[in-house]
């Protein structure tokens, strides 16, 4: 078999490199690290890099419950506004630096620092002030009560970092980590791969592995190739038409796991056509989910009925959109596009499962009521930056994405991308919607204690989202991982991270 040039140089760096590193697993991601600040960190690729190397003082496990980490445990006010956490004792920064009640200061203070403008500052934002009571000791007092507190301190956006480091280093900080996880950075060849190393003084249980190497391997063909041969141990992202081949192979598993990340093509509400909600809805009906589900995707999704997906709180089916081309055909007609209409639609490569066969297969579909679709697809870090352009300089029409609920709570799947506050640079809101329902409906949810009224403010709040057709609605992925047999005690976590804590190679 001839090997492709790239194929060719992975396969050579990781073969240099096993001698040096024998318990050195090798994850093959599709898309490379984005920055490894924790605190500005937006993907999940980036943020499986920096749960190894980095910790939060909540952990959310993937039963969905959610433990003291950092953090050993906390009290909270009768009145919801005042949070007492107790922080764990004995741990260190990778640079010596201790974990202590400062530490979390100048981290949550720096996270909220409107100057840093960090796409999820949101997710704390109710924290009016914090201090350091002693020095394992933390009182944080809140505006107002916030019911995913706790959920929110699970992110791992707000995980701590050495103050030191960040001090020190000033604007290099973003290529050179400092945490308190079980492995430190060692190395970051953009565009190839991170390399980690086991960290001699982590504060818990020791690694078995010496170190933790992820490759950026956009191709799902090269990818394959890599833990078929034994020069990666885990892959990520399998396609689906690779699956049974997989499954035969006599050294390697595959493990399809539930994920919280719903998929959709979210629409520019400042750009028309896509300001007017009956091409939105006509664009909905034309688009056949369940064989895109079926057949792009092996089987390995679940058509979405809700913004968000099954297994995050605040999850209810609110509706669907069943394909009916010809329904799509009268709306567009009563829009004024009797005769169909062009638009741009953007798409990743290899970011997601199948995504650019996906946007090919919706390209597809939409030709056939009249609206002929051109596709751009750019490199993941140029994706990112591209469709985040604020609304005066954003010519984006529309663009696949994905969010994955990494709380496990409806506030981070739907504030973040619904809320009027959160219209991109600052926020995570790329299709610029905005509805002031919307806005008093997320924002009551997020006040209020009462776990059952919350629940029926997010099902009210979606069912606006869903008739207004914000979004072309489209699936949730399930996860497809390759993961070679002499791999053991690996965790692939409903949030889309791969994680090596307890892995081991025999």
């Amino acid at each position: 078999m001839k090997l492709s040039r790239r194929l060719f140089v992975l396969l050579v760096s990781v073969l240099l490199a096993s001698s040096a590193f024998a318990q050195t697993l090798i994850i093959a991601q599709g898309t490379d690290a984005v920055t490894l600040d924790a605190h500005d960190v937006t993907d999940s690729p980036t943020a499986t890099v920096m749960s190894h190397i980095t910790e939060t003082l909540f952990r959310l496990l993937p039963s969905g419950d959610i433990v003291p980490w950092l953090a050993e445990d906390y009290t909270v006010s009768e009145d919801g506004l005042t949070w007492t956490l107790n922080l764990r004792e004995g741990a260190t920064f990778h640079d010596g630096t201790p974990f202590d009640a400062a530490a979390v200061v100048y981290n949550i203070e720096r996270f909220l620092d409107p100057d840093n403008a960090f796409t999820f500052a949101f997710l704390l934002d109710r924290i009016e002030n914090i201090e350091a009571v002693d020095e394992s000791t933390v009182q944080m007092t809140l505006s107002s009560p916030f019911a995913p507190m706790l959920a929110h301190l699970t992110h791992s956006s707000t995980a701590m970092q050495s103050p030191t480091a960040i001090e020190e280093l000033g604007d290099t900080y973003s290529d050179n980590p400092v945490g308190t996880g079980p492995f430190a950075f060692e190395s970051w060849d953009k565009g190839q791969q991170v390399d980690l190393v086991r960290f001699e003084d982590y504060w818990g249980d020791m690694p078995a592995l010496e170190g933790v190497r992820f490759l950026a391997v956009p191709e799902g063909t090269t990818r394959m190739a890599l833990v078929e041969a034994g020069e990666a141990h885990v892959a990520v992202r399998v396609p689906p038409q690779d699956v049974m081949r997989l499954q035969a192979a006599e050294d390697v598993d595959v493990e399809l796991t539930s994920s919280v990340r719903t998929i959709y093509i979210y629409f520019n509400h400042s750009l028309e056509p896509m300001t007017d909600v009956r091409v939105r809805q006509a664009i909905n009906y034309a688009v056949n989910k369940e064989e895109i589900v079926e057949f792009v995707l092996g089987g390995a999704g679940r058509v979405s009925d809700a913004p968000i997906s099954p297994g995050v709180f605040g999850y209810t089916p609110v509706g669907n959109y069943e394909y009916n081309p010809e329904r799509a055909r009268e709306l567009l007609a009563e829009a004024g596009y009797e005769d169909g209409l062009e638009i741009t639609l953007y798409s990743p490569d290899g970011r997601y499962l199948q995504d650019i066969q996906v946007t090919e297969t919706i390209q597809s579909q939409l030709a056939e009521v009249g609206i002929d679709a051109t596709i751009e697809t750019l490199e993941w870090a140029a994706y990112l930056a591209t469709t985040r352009e604020p609304i005066e300089s954003n010519s984006v029409q529309a663009a696949l994405l994905g969010w994955g609920t990494v709380t496990g709570d409806a506030d981070y799947g739907l504030y973040a991308l619904f809320h009027t506050d959160q219209w991109v640079p600052d926020g995570s809101n790329r299709a610029f919607y905005s509805n002031s329902e919307i806005d008093d409906l997320l924002n009551e949810a997020r006040s209020t204690a009462d776990q059952g009224v919350r629940a029926e403010l997010y099902e009210e709040a979606m069912s606006i989202i869903w008739e207004d057709a914000a979004w072309l609605f489209l699936h949730s992925e399930t996860q497809i991982t390759a993961v070679r047999d002499e791999v053991s005690g690996l965790i692939i976590h409903p949030t889309e991270r791969v994680l090596a804590y307890e892995a081991s190679l025999e």
